[in-house]
């Protein structure tokens, strides 16, 4: 499918400044009229008549001839529908800014770096995600310890209380998200959260016009695995916090189970910037929704050795100086 404007018939995107359908061509606003083409159809662009590369898990992408926003209506229905969203809150100039103001300090990065033409590279993608449901229980038996000591005379008293520690707990976890694109780093996903899911809508393809996206490459099943992990890390951090009074605790009996559990397929908007420097890429992600930032500065080695050198000359000049005065 594409998004046409009724009155230019221009590409109607989804602008995240306004949280609208907006034509970028005459300005209009909720002018959108949905074309539908078949998934072939896509491949050679309805407008120009370019051939647009299609992956095997792209949903949504860009003519590289013209710019137009497809979406492949296969790869967003049926067994692929996404039953969640968190649309794009932040546009393109907002990240810029984001960006430049948190590299701003990096005087050894290069140049063009934060240069407009490499940030109008930045693409904005909407990223598969599991989103995971669990009811747990955790049953917990330890051993505790308190000391307290005391002075009388000169003598000085410790006491060691031991003490029986149980908890059982049951806790709900609503919404745990795991990435479900194969070519995004897990741990750069993870680090970029977390999202505001309250933020969370039902999903329409409208938000997708303006963004590249992809459909889950990964059954829920397979990466189930990490939001037990996450599930289980924060019912231990909860347990610990519930028995914190206690100097030490010895885990005699441990275990957490699941009551229930369901998965929900959706996705979560994402910038991504790749800048390249000597042949090699340094990426950078940003939240398409708080605007955290994961990505390390490149160094340029001209720059450090040029600031090396001016620090060189000044105390070279300043030894002549004394030097002079000396003499």
């Amino acid at each position: 499918m594409i998004f046409k404007c009724r009155n230019c018939e221009g590409n109607v995107i989804y602008s995240p400044e306004k949280h609208a359908m907006f034509c970028p061509y005459c300005e209009s606003e909720g002018s959108e009229e949905r074309r539908e083409y078949t998934e072939n159809d896509l491949k050679i662009c309805p407008n120009c008549g370019g051939e647009v590369p299609v992956e095997e898990h792209t949903s949504a992408t860009k003519c590289p001839y013209c710019d137009n926003y497809l979406i492949l209506n296969p790869r967003v229905e049926g067994e692929y529908t996404p039953a969640l969203i968190i649309p794009f809150k932040l546009g393109k100039e907002k990240c810029k800014e984001i960006l430049r103001e948190k590299f701003k300090k990096c005087v050894f990065a290069p140049t063009d770096f934060l240069s407009e033409a490499r940030l109008n590279s930045m693409e904005g993608d909407y990223v598969p995600f599991w989103f995971y449901d669990y009811d747990a229980n955790c049953d917990f038996q330890g051993e505790g310890t308190k000391v307290r000591s005391w002075r009388a005379g000169n003598t000085e008293y410790t006491e060691t209380s031991y003490y029986n520690v149980v908890r059982n707990m049951d806790v709900d976890f609503r919404k745990i998200p795991v990435d479900a694109s194969e070519k995004m780093p897990d741990d750069v996903m993870d680090l970029l959260e977390p999202y505001d899911y309250q933020g969370l809508e039902p999903f329409k393809p409208e938000y997708l016009s303006g963004f590249m996206g992809e459909k889950y490459n990964v059954v829920s099943s397979l990466v189930e695995n990490r939001a037990e992990e996450k599930m289980e890390s924060s019912v231990s951090k909860m347990m610990r916090e519930s028995y914190a009074g206690y100097l030490n605790v010895r885990t005699i009996h441990s275990r957490i189970s699941q009551k229930d559990s369901a998965a929900h397929f959706g996705l979560l908007p994402v910038w991504k910037y790749i800048y390249t420097y000597k042949d090699k890429e340094y990426p950078f992600y940003v939240n398409g929704q708080t605007g955290k930032i994961v990505g390390t500065a490149p160094i340029s080695a001209k720059k450090v050795w040029v600031y090396a050198g001016t620090i060189w000359a000044c105390l070279a000049a300043i030894l002549a100086m004394v030097n002079v005065i000396a003499m």
